[in-house]
């Protein structure tokens, strides 16, 4: 376990800021509110076997007494490197972008379901759907009862949605809770 280069820490804080925008800022400045101590700190990015986590730093000063090999994880796992090195967020990290969220969708009941196995978002799905969304913006998908069910890229933008036929694509989705079920045995 140890803190990201700059180099992992530039990676992670683009890819986060595609989905917050300038909301990274209250991830990063967050207060910890975990541990027994009176002044638990922060919140930190750290690395372990390829995979970055979202740790409170009173929770990584108690991780030092386990040995790196032993250690399996430690707190929220918000993405992980690839072996070419780009970096990929994992579904594990989406109530923290469910939280701090620039652009967001909200779909019909109907369609949630369709989301949930592992399919994009239609237009005919859409209930509702923030202003001023682009082209390539990170989004994440709620239902209509704002709970977060998957997080993604916008393939259209706001604008382009109105003049949208129902069944062309809106969000290319990433990573969906969904997941929990069909790869059960990799996360």
């Amino acid at each position: 376990m140890r803190p990201l280069d700059e180099k992992e820490t530039t990676q992670v804080f683009e890819k986060l800021f595609k989905f917050t925008g300038n909301n990274l800022k209250n991830i990063v400045e967050s207060p910890s509110h975990e541990g027994p101590d009176s002044n638990p700190g922060r919140y930190c990015f750290r690395l372990n076997k390829n995979r970055v986590y979202y740790v409170s730093e009173s929770l990584v000063k108690r991780a030092t007494n386990i040995k790196r090999d032993n250690l399996v994880s430690l707190g929220t796992l918000i993405g992980k490197f690839t072996k070419n090195g780009s970096f990929h967020l994992t579904i594990q990290c989406l109530n923290l972008l469910a939280a701090n969220a620039k652009h967001k969708v909200w779909l019909k009941p109907t369609s949630e379901m369709s989301v949930l196995y592992g399919n994009n978002v239609l237009k005919g799905g859409l209930g509702r759907i923030t202003e001023n969304i682009n082209m390539g913006d990170g989004v994440v998908v709620f239902s209509m009862s704002d709970v977060p069910l998957a997080f993604g890229v916008a393939a259209r933008s706001t604008q382009d949605c109105r003049k949208m036929e129902p069944n062309a694509i809106v969000v290319i989705i990433q990573a969906d809770i969904g997941a929990y079920l069909r790869m059960e045995d990799e996360l």
